[in-house]
C-alpha cells in the first residue's frame, strides 16, 4: 500500500532500496530553506542494520502489510526461542535475528506474543507492552533523598536493571514496560 513520505509512523514497515525496514524514530524537519521533510530512523528487519533517511510529503513509500498471529511462548535454547501458533499447535523456532536480546529478556512461560510474518517468513516478535516481575535485589534508599524524583537502582528476576521509586524493595513484584526497561508502577494483587 503506497502512503506519503511524511505518513511514516514508528513501527510501520516500509520497502525501500528493495529492502523491507522497519521505522523506529521518526522527526518532522522544517529548515530554514527548501521543504519540510520526515527524518526517519529505520532498521533492517533481516539483517538489524540501521538507515537515516529523508522522505518528503510528495515522495511515496510502499508500507507493507505483516500477518500477525498469536503464539505461546514454551522455551529456549542456547540459540532459539520455541513459540506454539495458538490454533493449530505447530511449534515454530526463532532465532536471535527475529526476536533481538532486548526482548528475549522479558519472555516468560506460556506468554502470548504476536508473531509478524511477511510472504511466510518470521521476521519480527511482539511481546506484551507490560509485564509484571519480581524485584530480587534493590539498593538501599539513601538518606537526605527527596522523594519526589529520587529513583534507585533494582535487579529483577530475569536480570535486567532498572529504576524504581525509593519504596520497592526487595520481593516486591512491578510493572515493567517491554518496550523500553523502566518502571511503570508497583504490580497489584
Amino acid at each position: 500500500m503506497k502512503i506519503d513520505g511524511n505518513e511514516i509512523r514508528p513501527g510501520n514497515v516500509i520497502e525501500h532500496q528493495n529492502r523491507l525496514w522497519r521505522a523506529v524514530k521518526t522527526q518532522h524537519v522544517k529548515p530554514g530553506k527548501g521543504g519540510a521533510f520526515l527524518q526517519v530512523e529505520l532498521k533492517d528487519i533481516r539483517d538489524g542494520t540501521k538507515l537515516n533517511e529523508r522522505f518528503r510529503s510528495s515522495e511515496s513509500v510502499e508500507r507493507v502489510r505483516l500477518e500477525q498471529k498469536e503464539y505461546q511462548y514454551l522455551f529456549s535454547d542456547d540459540t532459539s526461542h520455541t513459540f506454539m501458533d495458538q490454533e493449530n499447535y505447530e511449534q515454530v523456532s526463532l532465532g536471535s535475528n527475529v526476536l533481538d536480546e532486548e526482548q528475549s529478556r522479558f519472555l516468560q512461560d506460556g506468554m502470548i506474543v504476536q508473531i509478524e510474518t511477511y510472504e511466510d517468513e518470521p521476521i519480527g516478535v511482539e511481546l506484551p507492552e507490560r509485564v509484571t516481575l519480581e524485584v530480587v535485589e534493590a539498593d538501599p534508599v539513601v538518606k537526605g533523598q527527596t522523594a519526589t524524583s529520587s529513583y534507585k537502582p533494582a535487579t529483577l528476576e530475569n536480570g535486567v536493571r532498572i529504576q524504581v521509586p525509593p519504596h520497592i524493595e526487595a520481593g516486591t513484584a512491578v510493572v515493567v514496560s517491554t518496550v523500553d526497561a523502566t518502571y511503570v508502577e508497583r504490580a497489584r494483587g
